[in-house]
Protein backbone atom coordinates (compact mmCIF):
# COMPACT_ATOMS: atom_id res chain seq x y z
CA UNK A 1 0.00 0.00 0.00
CA UNK A 2 1.24 3.60 -0.68
CA UNK A 3 2.65 5.45 2.19
CA UNK A 4 0.93 8.42 2.63
CA UNK A 5 3.15 11.81 2.83
CA UNK A 6 3.20 12.61 6.80
CA UNK A 7 1.56 16.46 5.41
CA UNK A 8 -0.96 14.97 3.81
CA UNK A 9 -1.74 12.87 6.95
CA UNK A 10 -1.61 15.67 9.09
CA UNK A 11 -3.07 18.57 7.31
CA UNK A 12 -5.73 16.78 5.20
CA UNK A 13 -8.63 15.93 8.19
CA UNK A 14 -8.07 19.09 9.53
CA UNK A 15 -8.67 20.76 6.26
CA UNK A 16 -12.20 18.27 5.79
CA UNK A 17 -13.36 19.38 9.16
CA UNK A 18 -12.65 23.19 8.27
CA UNK A 19 -14.38 22.68 4.93
CA UNK A 20 -17.56 21.64 6.90
CA UNK A 21 -17.49 24.06 8.86
CA UNK A 22 -17.51 26.87 6.19
CA UNK A 23 -20.05 24.45 4.24
CA UNK A 24 -22.50 24.95 7.46
CA UNK A 25 -22.00 28.63 7.66
CA UNK A 26 -22.89 28.88 3.86
CA UNK A 27 -25.66 27.09 3.92
CA UNK A 28 -27.58 28.39 7.01
CA UNK A 29 -26.20 31.99 5.36
CA UNK A 30 -28.41 30.72 2.40
CA UNK A 31 -30.97 29.84 4.69
CA UNK A 32 -31.26 33.32 5.96
CA UNK A 33 -31.17 34.61 2.80
CA UNK A 34 -33.94 33.18 1.44
CA UNK A 35 -35.83 34.15 4.98
CA UNK A 36 -35.00 37.71 3.74
CA UNK A 37 -35.93 37.08 0.13
CA UNK A 38 -39.56 36.07 1.44
CA UNK A 39 -39.74 39.04 3.71
CA UNK A 40 -39.28 41.27 1.15
CA UNK A 41 -40.69 40.04 -2.49
CA UNK A 42 -42.69 36.97 -1.64
CA UNK A 43 -44.64 37.40 1.03
CA UNK A 44 -46.06 40.86 -0.20
CA UNK A 45 -46.53 39.28 -3.48
CA UNK A 46 -48.68 36.30 -2.23
CA UNK A 47 -50.45 38.57 0.07
CA UNK A 48 -51.30 40.98 -2.95
CA UNK A 49 -52.50 37.75 -4.78
CA UNK A 50 -55.00 36.56 -1.98
CA UNK A 51 -56.08 39.62 -1.63
CA UNK A 52 -57.89 40.10 -5.00
CA UNK A 53 -59.46 37.00 -4.57
CA UNK A 54 -61.24 39.03 -1.05
CA UNK A 55 -64.38 40.95 -0.60
CA UNK A 56 -63.79 43.06 3.25
CA UNK A 57 -62.08 39.56 3.72
CA UNK A 58 -63.94 36.85 2.93
CA UNK A 59 -62.93 34.93 0.08
CA UNK A 60 -65.41 35.33 -3.04
CA UNK A 61 -63.19 33.57 -5.65
CA UNK A 62 -62.80 35.47 -9.07
CA UNK A 63 -65.88 37.44 -8.14
CA UNK A 64 -63.62 40.84 -8.53
CA UNK A 65 -62.20 39.90 -11.72
CA UNK A 66 -65.32 39.30 -13.58
CA UNK A 67 -66.33 42.55 -12.20
CA UNK A 68 -63.22 44.72 -12.66
CA UNK A 69 -63.45 43.13 -16.88
CA UNK A 70 -67.17 43.92 -17.23
CA UNK A 71 -66.80 47.43 -16.09
CA UNK A 72 -65.23 49.11 -19.80
CA UNK A 73 -64.37 52.28 -17.77
CA UNK A 74 -61.63 49.83 -16.02
CA UNK A 75 -60.68 47.36 -18.99
CA UNK A 76 -60.73 50.46 -20.48
CA UNK A 77 -57.29 51.10 -18.79
CA UNK A 78 -55.74 48.26 -20.14
CA UNK A 79 -55.87 49.01 -23.90
CA UNK A 80 -54.97 52.83 -22.78
CA UNK A 81 -51.82 50.97 -21.02
CA UNK A 82 -51.12 48.87 -23.82
CA UNK A 83 -51.13 51.58 -26.56
CA UNK A 84 -49.08 54.17 -24.96
CA UNK A 85 -46.50 51.42 -24.39
CA UNK A 86 -46.20 50.52 -28.03
CA UNK A 87 -46.19 53.84 -29.85
CA UNK A 88 -43.34 54.74 -27.08
CA UNK A 89 -41.36 51.84 -27.73
CA UNK A 90 -41.75 52.18 -31.58
CA UNK A 91 -40.43 55.61 -31.41
CA UNK A 92 -37.61 55.11 -28.44
CA UNK A 93 -36.25 51.83 -30.22
CA UNK A 94 -35.47 53.37 -34.19
CA UNK A 95 -33.71 56.65 -31.78
CA UNK A 96 -31.78 54.98 -29.50
CA UNK A 97 -30.60 52.69 -31.96
CA UNK A 98 -29.25 55.46 -34.42
CA UNK A 99 -28.21 57.29 -31.42
CA UNK A 100 -25.78 53.88 -30.28
CA UNK A 101 -24.93 53.66 -33.33
CA UNK A 102 -23.64 57.03 -33.89
CA UNK A 103 -21.71 56.23 -30.28
CA UNK A 104 -20.01 52.84 -31.72
CA UNK A 105 -20.04 52.58 -35.07
CA UNK A 106 -18.70 56.38 -36.22
CA UNK A 107 -15.72 58.30 -35.90
CA UNK A 108 -17.61 61.88 -34.82
CA UNK A 109 -16.86 63.85 -32.59
CA UNK A 110 -17.53 64.91 -28.78
CA UNK A 111 -19.11 60.86 -28.00
CA UNK A 112 -18.30 61.48 -24.39
CA UNK A 113 -20.92 64.46 -24.15
CA UNK A 114 -23.38 63.14 -26.47
CA UNK A 115 -23.66 59.84 -24.18
CA UNK A 116 -23.89 62.21 -20.38
CA UNK A 117 -26.74 64.05 -22.46
CA UNK A 118 -28.45 60.75 -22.97
CA UNK A 119 -28.00 59.40 -19.80
CA UNK A 120 -29.39 62.53 -17.93
CA UNK A 121 -33.02 61.00 -17.54
CA UNK A 122 -31.65 58.13 -15.38
CA UNK A 123 -31.09 61.46 -13.03
CA UNK A 124 -33.90 62.86 -12.82
CA UNK A 125 -37.50 61.50 -11.33
CA UNK A 126 -40.11 60.24 -14.16
CA UNK A 127 -41.89 63.50 -13.73
CA UNK A 128 -39.98 65.48 -14.54
CA UNK A 129 -40.23 65.28 -18.19
CA UNK A 130 -43.75 65.80 -17.40
CA UNK A 131 -43.65 68.70 -15.62
CA UNK A 132 -41.50 70.32 -18.71
CA UNK A 133 -43.90 69.56 -21.18
CA UNK A 134 -46.71 71.29 -19.14
CA UNK A 135 -44.57 74.04 -18.82
CA UNK A 136 -44.06 73.89 -23.26
CA UNK A 137 -47.39 72.99 -24.60
CA UNK A 138 -50.07 73.23 -21.33
CA UNK A 139 -52.47 75.18 -20.72
CA UNK A 140 -50.75 78.24 -20.20
CA UNK A 141 -47.86 76.66 -22.37
CA UNK A 142 -45.99 79.02 -25.16
CA UNK A 143 -46.13 76.44 -27.46
CA UNK A 144 -49.51 74.54 -26.87
CA UNK A 145 -50.75 75.62 -30.45
CA UNK A 146 -48.06 73.14 -31.91
CA UNK A 147 -50.31 70.19 -30.07
CA UNK A 148 -52.83 68.07 -32.18
CA UNK A 149 -56.01 68.66 -30.57
CA UNK A 150 -54.91 71.57 -28.10
CA UNK A 151 -53.96 69.54 -25.16
CA UNK A 152 -50.99 67.91 -23.93
CA UNK A 153 -53.18 66.12 -21.34
CA UNK A 154 -53.32 62.88 -22.38
CA UNK A 155 -51.81 59.93 -24.96
CA UNK A 156 -50.08 62.43 -26.74
CA UNK A 157 -48.14 64.03 -23.43
CA UNK A 158 -47.63 60.40 -21.80
CA UNK A 159 -46.03 59.39 -25.15
CA UNK A 160 -43.28 62.13 -24.99
CA UNK A 161 -42.52 62.23 -21.39
CA UNK A 162 -42.12 58.97 -21.59
CA UNK A 163 -39.68 58.82 -24.39
CA UNK A 164 -37.49 60.79 -23.12
CA UNK A 165 -37.77 58.71 -19.73
CA UNK A 166 -37.24 55.68 -21.43
CA UNK A 167 -34.47 57.04 -24.10
CA UNK A 168 -31.51 56.16 -21.47
CA UNK A 169 -32.34 52.61 -20.61
CA UNK A 170 -32.80 51.48 -24.37
CA UNK A 171 -29.90 53.04 -25.02
CA UNK A 172 -27.53 51.42 -22.30
CA UNK A 173 -28.51 48.30 -24.03
CA UNK A 174 -27.76 48.76 -27.25
CA UNK A 175 -24.84 50.43 -27.37
CA UNK A 176 -23.22 47.45 -25.57
CA UNK A 177 -24.75 45.57 -28.25
CA UNK A 178 -23.38 47.08 -30.87
CA UNK A 179 -20.27 47.58 -29.45
CA UNK A 180 -19.15 44.00 -29.38
CA UNK A 181 -18.57 43.32 -33.18
CA UNK A 182 -15.75 41.83 -34.69
CA UNK A 183 -13.93 43.50 -37.75
CA UNK A 184 -13.37 40.72 -39.87
CA UNK A 185 -16.96 40.51 -40.67
CA UNK A 186 -16.81 43.98 -42.21
CA UNK A 187 -13.75 43.54 -44.30
CA UNK A 188 -15.06 40.26 -45.54
CA UNK A 189 -18.16 42.14 -46.78
CA UNK A 190 -16.27 44.75 -48.45
CA UNK A 191 -14.07 42.01 -50.13
CA UNK A 192 -16.93 40.78 -51.58
CA UNK A 193 -18.05 44.06 -52.55
CA UNK A 194 -21.25 44.57 -50.53
CA UNK A 195 -23.13 47.53 -50.50
CA UNK A 196 -23.21 49.74 -46.94
CA UNK A 197 -27.02 48.81 -47.31
CA UNK A 198 -26.62 45.55 -47.58
CA UNK A 199 -23.94 45.33 -45.07
CA UNK A 200 -25.90 46.95 -42.45
CA UNK A 201 -29.33 45.00 -43.37
CA UNK A 202 -26.76 41.31 -43.53
CA UNK A 203 -24.00 41.92 -40.90
CA UNK A 204 -25.05 45.27 -38.32
CA UNK A 205 -28.52 44.58 -37.59
CA UNK A 206 -28.76 40.62 -37.12
CA UNK A 207 -25.69 40.88 -34.74
CA UNK A 208 -27.65 43.78 -32.71
CA UNK A 209 -31.08 41.64 -32.83
CA UNK A 210 -30.71 40.25 -29.68
CA UNK A 211 -30.01 44.10 -27.95
CA UNK A 212 -33.17 45.01 -29.85
CA UNK A 213 -35.29 42.57 -28.39
CA UNK A 214 -34.26 42.89 -25.25
CA UNK A 215 -34.32 46.90 -25.29
CA UNK A 216 -38.20 46.76 -27.02
CA UNK A 217 -38.89 44.58 -23.86
CA UNK A 218 -37.61 47.11 -21.42
CA UNK A 219 -38.94 49.85 -22.86
CA UNK A 220 -42.88 48.50 -23.05
CA UNK A 221 -42.64 47.52 -19.36
CA UNK A 222 -41.11 50.89 -18.26
CA UNK A 223 -43.86 52.56 -19.65
CA UNK A 224 -46.37 49.99 -18.66
CA UNK A 225 -45.86 50.07 -15.20
CA UNK A 226 -44.35 53.73 -14.57
CA UNK A 227 -47.27 55.73 -12.65
CA UNK A 228 -44.87 59.67 -12.16
CA UNK A 229 -45.64 60.53 -15.94
CA UNK A 230 -49.64 59.47 -16.40
CA UNK A 231 -50.14 61.02 -13.02
CA UNK A 232 -49.16 64.47 -13.93
CA UNK A 233 -49.95 64.79 -17.84
CA UNK A 234 -52.61 61.71 -18.28
CA UNK A 235 -55.85 63.72 -17.37
CA UNK A 236 -58.56 61.57 -18.34
CA UNK A 237 -56.43 58.68 -20.21
CA UNK A 238 -56.35 56.03 -17.66
CA UNK A 239 -53.57 53.37 -17.54
CA UNK A 240 -53.48 50.73 -14.87
CA UNK A 241 -51.20 52.54 -13.06
CA UNK A 242 -53.38 55.70 -11.90
CA UNK A 243 -56.11 52.86 -11.57
CA UNK A 244 -54.58 51.11 -8.82
CA UNK A 245 -53.99 54.92 -7.40
CA UNK A 246 -57.26 56.17 -7.56
CA UNK A 247 -58.73 52.63 -6.50
CA UNK A 248 -56.61 52.58 -3.28
CA UNK A 249 -55.76 56.15 -2.79
CA UNK A 250 -58.72 57.66 -4.45
CA UNK A 251 -61.75 54.66 -2.95
CA UNK A 252 -60.26 52.82 -0.34
CA UNK A 253 -61.30 50.13 -2.58
CA UNK A 254 -58.26 47.79 -1.83
CA UNK A 255 -59.96 44.16 -3.08
CA UNK A 256 -59.92 46.16 -6.65
CA UNK A 257 -56.62 47.47 -5.99
CA UNK A 258 -55.54 44.39 -5.79
CA UNK A 259 -57.29 43.47 -9.03
CA UNK A 260 -55.49 45.93 -11.19
CA UNK A 261 -51.88 44.97 -9.39
CA UNK A 262 -52.44 41.50 -10.89
CA UNK A 263 -53.65 42.92 -14.26
CA UNK A 264 -50.75 45.02 -14.48
CA UNK A 265 -47.99 42.34 -13.23
CA UNK A 266 -49.14 40.14 -16.26
CA UNK A 267 -48.01 42.27 -19.13
CA UNK A 268 -44.68 42.66 -17.15
CA UNK A 269 -44.34 39.14 -16.23
CA UNK A 270 -45.01 38.05 -20.21
CA UNK A 271 -42.37 40.87 -21.10
CA UNK A 272 -39.75 39.44 -18.81
CA UNK A 273 -40.15 35.87 -19.84
CA UNK A 274 -40.13 36.77 -23.76
CA UNK A 275 -37.14 38.35 -23.20
CA UNK A 276 -35.30 35.67 -21.35
CA UNK A 277 -36.61 33.23 -24.12
CA UNK A 278 -35.04 35.51 -26.45
CA UNK A 279 -31.85 36.01 -24.76
CA UNK A 280 -31.32 31.84 -24.34
CA UNK A 281 -31.62 31.92 -28.21
CA UNK A 282 -28.41 34.73 -28.25
CA UNK A 283 -24.98 32.77 -29.14
CA UNK A 284 -21.42 34.41 -28.73
CA UNK A 285 -20.73 37.32 -30.93
CA UNK A 286 -16.88 37.66 -30.56
CA UNK A 287 -14.54 34.22 -30.37
CA UNK A 288 -11.30 34.39 -29.20
CA UNK A 289 -9.64 35.62 -32.39
CA UNK A 290 -12.11 38.26 -32.86
CA UNK A 291 -10.90 41.18 -34.37
CA UNK A 292 -12.13 44.54 -32.72
CA UNK A 293 -14.08 47.06 -34.76
CA UNK A 294 -12.40 50.09 -35.31
CA UNK A 295 -14.84 53.36 -37.07
CA UNK A 296 -13.20 54.48 -40.06
CA UNK A 297 -13.67 58.19 -40.58
CA UNK A 298 -16.46 59.14 -42.74
CA UNK A 299 -17.05 62.07 -43.33
CA UNK A 300 -20.59 62.64 -44.98
CA UNK A 301 -21.92 59.43 -42.81
CA UNK A 302 -20.26 61.11 -39.45
CA UNK A 303 -21.39 64.99 -39.58
CA UNK A 304 -24.95 63.18 -39.93
CA UNK A 305 -24.73 61.00 -37.07
CA UNK A 306 -23.57 64.26 -35.13
CA UNK A 307 -26.07 66.27 -36.46
CA UNK A 308 -28.76 63.60 -35.41
CA UNK A 309 -26.74 63.37 -32.04
CA UNK A 310 -26.84 67.08 -31.83
CA UNK A 311 -31.10 67.55 -32.40
CA UNK A 312 -31.88 63.91 -29.83
CA UNK A 313 -29.31 65.41 -26.92
CA UNK A 314 -30.38 68.88 -27.56
CA UNK A 315 -33.93 67.61 -26.92
CA UNK A 316 -33.19 66.04 -23.61
CA UNK A 317 -31.12 68.92 -22.31
CA UNK A 318 -33.81 71.32 -23.87
CA UNK A 319 -36.71 69.72 -21.12
CA UNK A 320 -34.00 69.58 -18.53
CA UNK A 321 -33.37 72.93 -18.77
CA UNK A 322 -37.03 73.76 -19.00
CA UNK A 323 -37.76 72.29 -15.59
CA UNK A 324 -34.69 74.18 -14.22
CA UNK A 325 -36.07 77.56 -15.50
CA UNK A 326 -39.53 76.78 -14.68
CA UNK A 327 -38.00 76.08 -11.02
CA UNK A 328 -37.05 79.97 -10.87
CA UNK A 329 -40.61 81.64 -12.64
CA UNK A 330 -41.98 84.11 -10.14
CA UNK A 331 -45.29 83.34 -11.64
CA UNK A 332 -45.78 81.33 -15.03
CA UNK A 333 -46.69 82.73 -17.42
CA UNK A 334 -47.17 86.19 -16.01
CA UNK A 335 -44.45 87.17 -14.54
CA UNK A 336 -41.45 85.73 -15.63
CA UNK A 337 -38.72 87.14 -13.60
CA UNK A 338 -36.15 84.56 -11.39
CA UNK A 339 -36.81 83.94 -8.15
CA UNK A 340 -35.34 81.57 -5.39
CA UNK A 341 -38.95 81.59 -3.53
CA UNK A 342 -40.22 78.25 -5.18
CA UNK A 343 -37.23 76.60 -3.72
CA UNK A 344 -39.06 77.64 -0.11
CA UNK A 345 -40.46 74.61 0.50
CA UNK A 346 -42.18 74.64 3.32
CA UNK A 347 -44.64 77.18 1.66
CA UNK A 348 -46.15 74.96 -0.43
CA UNK A 349 -46.00 71.41 1.46
CA UNK A 350 -46.23 70.69 4.82
CA UNK A 351 -43.50 68.56 5.20
CA UNK A 352 -41.09 70.99 3.30
CA UNK A 353 -37.46 70.52 2.78
CA UNK A 354 -38.29 67.27 5.11
CA UNK A 355 -39.55 65.30 2.35
CA UNK A 356 -35.86 66.25 0.59
CA UNK A 357 -34.73 65.37 3.80
CA UNK A 358 -36.18 61.70 4.01
CA UNK A 359 -35.58 61.15 0.46
CA UNK A 360 -31.37 61.69 1.13
CA UNK A 361 -31.57 59.65 3.99
CA UNK A 362 -33.47 56.92 2.59
CA UNK A 363 -31.59 56.59 -0.67
CA UNK A 364 -28.53 56.87 1.60
CA UNK A 365 -29.72 53.75 3.54
CA UNK A 366 -30.80 51.68 0.86
CA UNK A 367 -27.77 52.20 -0.87
CA UNK A 368 -25.42 50.63 2.17
CA UNK A 369 -27.66 48.31 3.57
CA UNK A 370 -29.20 47.22 0.20
CA UNK A 371 -25.27 46.50 -1.48
CA UNK A 372 -24.47 44.55 1.67
CA UNK A 373 -27.28 42.70 1.19
CA UNK A 374 -27.06 42.30 -2.43
CA UNK A 375 -23.17 41.41 -2.35
CA UNK A 376 -23.76 39.30 0.52
CA UNK A 377 -26.30 37.24 -1.02
CA UNK A 378 -24.64 36.97 -4.54
CA UNK A 379 -21.91 35.56 -2.74
CA UNK A 380 -23.66 32.93 -0.50
CA UNK A 381 -25.69 31.61 -4.00
CA UNK A 382 -22.38 31.49 -6.17
CA UNK A 383 -20.02 30.18 -3.54
CA UNK A 384 -21.87 27.84 -1.91
CA UNK A 385 -21.25 24.06 -2.59
CA UNK A 386 -24.34 21.82 -2.67
CA UNK A 387 -27.30 22.52 -1.70
CA UNK A 388 -29.06 22.95 -5.01
CA UNK A 389 -33.10 23.26 -3.70
CA UNK A 390 -32.16 26.22 -1.65
CA UNK A 391 -29.87 28.15 -3.56
CA UNK A 392 -32.33 27.29 -6.71
CA UNK A 393 -35.22 28.68 -4.55
CA UNK A 394 -33.46 31.87 -3.58
CA UNK A 395 -31.95 32.63 -7.06
CA UNK A 396 -35.62 32.62 -8.10
CA UNK A 397 -36.82 35.18 -5.64
CA UNK A 398 -34.08 37.10 -6.33
CA UNK A 399 -35.30 37.27 -10.30
CA UNK A 400 -38.62 38.21 -9.32
CA UNK A 401 -38.37 41.95 -8.76
CA UNK A 402 -37.09 42.27 -12.02
CA UNK A 403 -40.69 41.13 -13.86
CA UNK A 404 -42.77 42.92 -10.85
CA UNK A 405 -43.69 46.58 -10.82
CA UNK A 406 -43.24 49.25 -8.49
CA UNK A 407 -47.11 49.80 -7.69
CA UNK A 408 -47.87 46.04 -7.55
CA UNK A 409 -44.97 45.25 -5.11
CA UNK A 410 -45.34 48.52 -2.79
CA UNK A 411 -49.48 47.40 -2.99
CA UNK A 412 -48.08 44.23 -1.72
CA UNK A 413 -46.50 45.74 1.36
CA UNK A 414 -50.00 47.53 2.69
CA UNK A 415 -51.28 43.76 2.74
CA UNK A 416 -48.29 42.28 4.17
CA UNK A 417 -47.15 44.24 6.42
CA UNK A 418 -50.24 46.07 7.65
CA UNK A 419 -51.86 42.40 8.28
CA UNK A 420 -53.07 41.58 11.77
CA UNK A 421 -50.40 39.62 13.49
CA UNK A 422 -47.55 40.19 11.54
CA UNK A 423 -44.87 40.58 13.84
CA UNK A 424 -42.83 43.00 11.28
CA UNK A 425 -45.80 45.17 11.56
CA UNK A 426 -43.62 47.70 13.63
CA UNK A 427 -41.98 48.61 10.27
CA UNK A 428 -45.15 50.35 8.45
CA UNK A 429 -44.64 53.63 7.67
CA UNK A 430 -41.71 53.92 8.87
CA UNK A 431 -38.52 55.09 6.94
CA UNK A 432 -37.74 51.60 7.27
CA UNK A 433 -40.49 49.83 5.46
CA UNK A 434 -39.14 52.44 2.53
CA UNK A 435 -35.50 51.10 2.60
CA UNK A 436 -37.05 47.33 1.90
CA UNK A 437 -39.44 48.50 -0.29
CA UNK A 438 -36.70 50.03 -2.62
CA UNK A 439 -34.48 47.15 -2.17
CA UNK A 440 -36.55 44.84 -2.84
CA UNK A 441 -37.92 46.78 -6.05
CA UNK A 442 -34.01 47.48 -7.21
CA UNK A 443 -32.75 44.48 -5.92
CA UNK A 444 -32.67 42.33 -8.97
CA UNK A 445 -30.28 44.33 -11.65
CA UNK A 446 -27.98 45.01 -8.65
CA UNK A 447 -28.22 40.73 -8.06
CA UNK A 448 -26.90 40.22 -11.48
CA UNK A 449 -23.97 42.52 -11.23
CA UNK A 450 -22.74 41.33 -8.23
CA UNK A 451 -23.01 37.84 -9.39
CA UNK A 452 -21.41 38.78 -12.74
CA UNK A 453 -18.20 39.86 -10.74
CA UNK A 454 -18.06 37.21 -8.29
CA UNK A 455 -17.88 34.67 -11.58
CA UNK A 456 -15.15 36.36 -12.25
CA UNK A 457 -13.68 34.80 -8.96
CA UNK A 458 -12.24 31.43 -9.30
CA UNK A 459 -13.16 28.80 -6.81
CA UNK A 460 -9.34 28.46 -6.06
CA UNK A 461 -9.20 31.24 -3.51
CA UNK A 462 -11.82 29.59 -1.07
CA UNK A 463 -9.82 25.91 -1.62
CA UNK A 464 -5.96 27.52 -0.68
CA UNK A 465 -7.74 30.06 2.03
CA UNK A 466 -9.17 26.52 3.85
CA UNK A 467 -5.86 24.52 2.97
CA UNK A 468 -4.51 27.49 4.98
CA UNK A 469 -6.57 27.79 7.54
CA UNK A 470 -8.03 31.00 6.66
CA UNK A 471 -10.93 31.83 8.02
CA UNK A 472 -13.84 32.04 5.57
CA UNK A 473 -15.05 35.62 6.55
CA UNK A 474 -11.24 36.74 6.08
CA UNK A 475 -10.91 35.58 2.56
CA UNK A 476 -14.20 37.49 1.95
CA UNK A 477 -12.97 40.71 3.27
CA UNK A 478 -9.05 40.41 1.85
CA UNK A 479 -9.60 38.97 -1.72
CA UNK A 480 -13.31 38.72 -2.53
CA UNK A 481 -14.52 42.63 -1.61
CA UNK A 482 -11.06 44.28 -2.93
CA UNK A 483 -11.47 42.53 -6.11
CA UNK A 484 -15.19 43.05 -6.41
CA UNK A 485 -15.12 46.62 -5.35
CA UNK A 486 -15.22 48.57 -8.63
CA UNK A 487 -19.10 46.21 -8.62
CA UNK A 488 -19.94 46.92 -5.25
CA UNK A 489 -19.57 50.73 -5.69
CA UNK A 490 -21.55 50.50 -8.74
CA UNK A 491 -24.72 48.54 -7.12
CA UNK A 492 -24.76 51.54 -4.73
CA UNK A 493 -24.69 54.27 -6.46
CA UNK A 494 -27.71 52.10 -8.93
CA UNK A 495 -29.71 51.83 -5.89
CA UNK A 496 -28.52 55.15 -4.21
CA UNK A 497 -30.01 57.04 -7.84
CA UNK A 498 -32.75 54.76 -7.80
CA UNK A 499 -33.97 55.50 -4.58
CA UNK A 500 -33.93 59.10 -4.90
CA UNK A 501 -35.96 59.15 -7.93
CA UNK A 502 -38.81 56.49 -7.44
CA UNK A 503 -42.53 57.26 -6.97
CA UNK A 504 -44.38 54.20 -7.98
CA UNK A 505 -43.02 51.93 -5.15
CA UNK A 506 -43.58 54.37 -2.59
CA UNK A 507 -46.45 56.07 -3.44
CA UNK A 508 -48.51 53.93 -0.51
CA UNK A 509 -45.92 53.62 2.19
CA UNK A 510 -44.63 57.13 3.07
CA UNK A 511 -46.32 58.65 6.34
CA UNK A 512 -46.80 62.21 7.35
CA UNK A 513 -43.36 62.10 8.86
CA UNK A 514 -41.54 60.00 5.94
CA UNK A 515 -42.56 61.28 3.11
CA UNK A 516 -40.38 61.80 0.20
CA UNK A 517 -39.35 64.53 -2.34
CA UNK A 518 -40.63 62.19 -5.38
CA UNK A 519 -44.21 62.15 -3.28
CA UNK A 520 -43.46 65.63 -2.61
CA UNK A 521 -43.60 66.70 -6.64
CA UNK A 522 -46.55 64.67 -7.20
CA UNK A 523 -48.87 66.32 -4.56
CA UNK A 524 -47.65 69.62 -4.69
CA UNK A 525 -48.02 69.54 -8.59
CA UNK A 526 -51.97 67.99 -7.89
CA UNK A 527 -52.26 71.35 -5.70
CA UNK A 528 -51.58 73.66 -8.74
CA UNK A 529 -48.17 74.57 -7.19
CA UNK A 530 -46.28 73.42 -10.56
CA UNK A 531 -43.29 75.53 -9.88
CA UNK A 532 -42.21 74.18 -6.46
CA UNK A 533 -42.89 71.04 -7.90
CA UNK A 534 -40.45 71.13 -10.59
CA UNK A 535 -37.78 72.89 -8.27
CA UNK A 536 -38.07 69.97 -5.79
CA UNK A 537 -37.64 67.29 -9.09
CA UNK A 538 -34.38 69.67 -9.67
CA UNK A 539 -33.23 69.01 -6.11
CA UNK A 540 -33.57 65.40 -6.99
CA UNK A 541 -31.33 65.83 -10.36
CA UNK A 542 -28.59 67.69 -8.18
CA UNK A 543 -28.20 65.40 -5.79
CA UNK A 544 -28.08 62.17 -7.86
CA UNK A 545 -25.94 64.24 -9.87
CA UNK A 546 -23.68 65.39 -6.94
CA UNK A 547 -23.70 61.85 -5.73
CA UNK A 548 -22.41 60.43 -9.55
CA UNK A 549 -19.60 62.63 -9.85
CA UNK A 550 -18.32 61.85 -6.19
CA UNK A 551 -18.77 58.25 -7.15
CA UNK A 552 -16.51 58.77 -10.27
CA UNK A 553 -13.87 60.55 -8.69
CA UNK A 554 -14.32 58.27 -5.71
CA UNK A 555 -13.86 54.90 -7.97
CA UNK A 556 -11.21 56.68 -9.56
CA UNK A 557 -9.29 57.26 -6.23
CA UNK A 558 -10.04 53.24 -4.53
CA UNK A 559 -9.13 51.72 -8.11
CA UNK A 560 -5.29 53.01 -7.95
CA UNK A 561 -5.25 51.60 -4.73
CA UNK A 562 -7.36 48.07 -4.80
CA UNK A 563 -7.34 47.69 -8.48
CA UNK A 564 -3.48 47.58 -9.70
CA UNK A 565 -3.57 43.57 -10.13
CA UNK A 566 -5.65 44.05 -13.41
CA UNK A 567 -2.99 46.74 -15.33
CA UNK A 568 0.18 45.40 -16.45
Amino acid sequence: MAEIPANDYLIGPRVKSAMSRDDIIMRAGVVLFIGFLAVAVALPLWSLLSKSFENRGEFVGLANYIRYFSTPALFASVWNSFYVAVITTAIVLPLAFVYAYALTRSDMRWKGLFQALALIPILAPSLLPAISLIYLFGNQGFLKTWIPGGTIYGPIGITIAQVFYCFPHALMILVTALSMADSRLYEAADALGASKRRIFFTVTLPGAKYGLFSAAFVIFTLVITDFGIAKVIGGRFNVLATDIYKQVIGQQNFEMGAVVGMVLLVPAVLAFFADRIVQRRQVALLSARAVPLIPKPEPKRDWALFAFCTVVGGLIFGILAVAAWGSLISFWPYNLSLTLKNYEFNNFDTNGWGAYGNSVQMAAWTAVIGTSIIFVGAYLLEKTRGFALGRGLAQFIAMLPLAVPGLVIGLGYIFFFNARGNPLGFLYATIGILVLNSIAHFYTVSHLTATTALKQLDTEFEAVSASLKVPLLRTFWKVTVPVCLPAILDISIYMFVNAMTTVSAVIFLYSTDTKLASVAVVNMEESGFTAAAAAMAMMIVFTSAGVKIAHVLLTRGLDKRTQAWRRR
